[in-house]
């Protein structure tokens, strides 16, 4: 297992050495969210391109988390947290895998994501499981409060920095207090753009966030961010970036200082 800095006053916890023996091979994961099709160079009808590049996606993800022993670490603890708690939803599940995961170990878990493809190859894999469309900065079919957990991996990934707090807004909306949260980014501040995934052409934006950005946007939507973890790239599995997780869990009072907010304006 990777060595873990382990100075009291530190908030983020560093894994900075990444095994390379723990997947062999030369196939790349990559995170799950929003294949955004456009402006394609293939001269393929547009229909079967995107066909093709959503069995793709979904194919090179299904089993991605067996290379990677960290998110299985971090989603087995969530689930266990959720087990009896109450309904889940990952959002931007994307073909569903990690919305899968976190089920198979008992969590009552759904998936919402943007792309009608995406939630249509979700269904398809995974039956007996319920996802849909829905906008992570817009939850209009969920309700208030109504939530135990999020699970959001790799989603915020695809919005630009300053939906940041929307994203996190809506998230601390359909949470109960004390609900609680995973959220998984890449690390960084540019912005990555690789043309092509799996040898089909894509128009597709990563956008990085520097940890200490999440975290202040997850305090100021009420959020207590009591562990954020960063790791190192696992070769040959993934992109090459550093990876944060934060797992914040939503003020019990937040009802409270919303109240507060709204006479204070009134």
């Amino acid at each position: 297992m990777n060595r873990l800095s382990t100075r009291r006053d530190e908030t983020i916890r560093l894994l900075d050495q990444t095994p390379t023996d723990l997947f062999k091979g030369s196939r790349h994961g990559d995170p799950n969210g929003i294949l955004r099709l456009l402006g394609q160079r293939s001269a393929q009808p547009r229909q079967e391109h995107v066909r093709q590049a959503r069995h793709a996606y979904a194919s090179h993800l299904a089993d991605e988390l067996a290379g990677k022993p960290l998110d299985r670490q971090l989603l087995d603890r969530f689930a266990d947290q959720m087990r009896g708690a109450g309904p889940v939803c990952e959002l931007g599940c994307g073909p569903g895998h990690v919305a899968r995961y976190v089920h198979e170990r008992g969590a009552d878990v759904s998936g919402v994501d943007l792309s009608p493809a995406m939630v249509e190859e979700a269904r398809r894999l995974h039956a007996g499981m319920t996802f849909s469309e829905g906008d992570m900065l817009d939850l209009d079919e969920v309700d208030d409060g109504s939530l135990a957990g999020v699970v959001s991996f790799y989603s915020i990934v695809h919005l630009p920095a300053d939906s940041l707090p929307t994203a996190f807004r809506e998230m601390r909306r359909v949470l109960r207090p004390g609900g609680v949260a995973l959220v998984a980014f890449h690390v960084g501040d540019e912005i990555v753009r690789p043309g092509e995934l799996w040898g089909i052409p894509v128009t597709l934006d990563w956008v990085f966030f520097r940890t200490a950005d999440v975290v202040r946007s997850l305090v100021a939507s009420d959020f207590r961010v009591g562990e954020v973890i960063e790791r190192a790239p696992y070769e040959g599995v993934e992109h090459p970036s550093r990876r944060a997780y934060c797992s914040p869990v939503l003020a019990r009072n937040h009802v409270l200082r919303r109240l507060d907010h709204f006479f204070a304006r009134a």
